[in-house]
């Protein structure tokens, strides 16, 4: 064999390999990347409650809902519905590109490490208890069938606020998601994260004339235990909601 085909055979030889190192490597990563994404257990289809779907426009003006977002702590004994339930969780976490898979708020580097409760005492059609939702189904699952509200409530140094609430909405984040790219800087990035969903549920509140409040005094330890949290899941936010 002459050098010019000896180099020439050489050459589609490396060209190969790193080919098929690439696409494997490409793959491990996939497969992390969608293993990392969600702590959605396991359920049988009787625990996974569809939601209605949610609406694109309103009459209220994202100036107006700037303009009358207030902090509001006393709720009507009148229970939501499944449309305005439906509504709050789309705006927390809802998918608004099926492509891409972009959600309502950003997120750094598109992990998304927020995880989104709901803690239902009052709702038309689902009963008392705690449930996850799902963006990729937009649906709710099942995780528990008790009225949680009370202890809720006193996990969270008995704030009334709470109490009163037909529902409860729960942040919570798996920060191991941003860590894997960010390090150090994930903390950061997944605090901003909670702020952005905070936020749009606040202004959307507005658009279905509800009333929520953010609430960050609570006991961690007693709310995960409360919820039935995962070990790498850490409450960040409650948010109770209710007809003003």
């Amino acid at each position: 064999m002459n050098k010019k085909k000896y180099l020439i055979i050489s050459g589609l030889i490396i060209i190969t390999v790193a080919l098929i190192a690439t696409g494997f490597f490409t793959l491990i990563n996939t497969k992390k990347n969608k293993s990392s994404s969600s702590n959605m257990p396991e359920v049988n289809k009787e625990k996974i409650i569809a939601l209605p779907e949610p609406k694109l426009d309103s009459s209220t003006s994202i100036e107006k809902a700037l303009l009358n977002r207030r902090s509001v702590r006393d709720y009507k004994s009148e229970a939501l519905n499944l449309a305005e339930i439906s509504q709050l969780l789309w705006s927390a976490q809802g998918i608004t590109d099926k492509k891409s898979g972009g959600r309502t708020a950003p997120s750094a580097g598109a992990l998304y490490p927020m995880e989104i409760y709901l803690v239902v005492n009052r709702v038309e059609g689902l009963n008392p208890g705690v449930y996850k939702y799902n963006p990729s189904g937009h649906e709710i699952i099942t995780i528990l069938t008790d009225d949680k509200r009370k202890e809720l409530a006193e996990a969270a140094l008995g704030q009334d606020s709470i109490a009163k609430a037909p529902a409860t909405i729960v942040i919570v984040a798996v920060p191991e998601r941003t860590r894997v790219k960010y390090g150090d800087h994930a903390d950061r990035f997944v605090a901003m994260e909670a702020g952005h969903i905070s936020q749009n549920i606040c202004l959307q509140v507005i658009s279905l004339d509800l009333g929520t409040v953010t609430v960050g005094g609570f006991d961690d330890q007693r709310v995960k235990k409360l919820l039935n949290l995962p070990e790498n899941e850490i409450v960040l936010y409650l948010m109770p909601v209710g007809k003003k």
